[in-house]
């Protein structure tokens, strides 16, 4: 996969994530800039972030709970972004990070 193509896959992803935060109703407030999606929880302030890493392939998830990085495991169309160490999903892992930093239960779709 060519950088390119790796970039438009993590925009169409983060643009994915931030429909989801808006069709929840949940009081999460995010900025998606230079490459990285900051989701700031209203009622404590915490953060979520995304950020890519094109060199690596990677995407990765700042936390509470920690920092955990993501590599693509199947073709740019099917694949699931997986965690590179507990193979858990980031849809799954990011569902979690925002449950426990906000209390709002989002069911993303990516």
């Amino acid at each position: 996969m060519t950088e390119a193509q790796f970039n438009q896959m993590v925009d169409d992803l983060m643009f994915s994530i931030e429909v989801s935060i808006d069709d929840s109703g949940a009081d999460l407030d995010y900025e998606n800039t230079a490459g990285m999606l900051t989701i700031t929880c209203d009622a404590n302030g915490s953060q979520i972030i995304l950020s890519r890493q094109p060199a690596l392939g990677e995407i990765w998830l700042a936390a509470r709970s920690g920092g955990f990085h993501f590599k693509l495991d199947g073709d740019s169309d099917r694949g699931v972004w997986k965690n590179t160490v507990s193979g858990e999903p980031l849809i799954n892992m990011l569902s979690n990070a925002c449950l426990e930093q906000s209390g709002e239960q989002i069911k993303f779709d990516f």
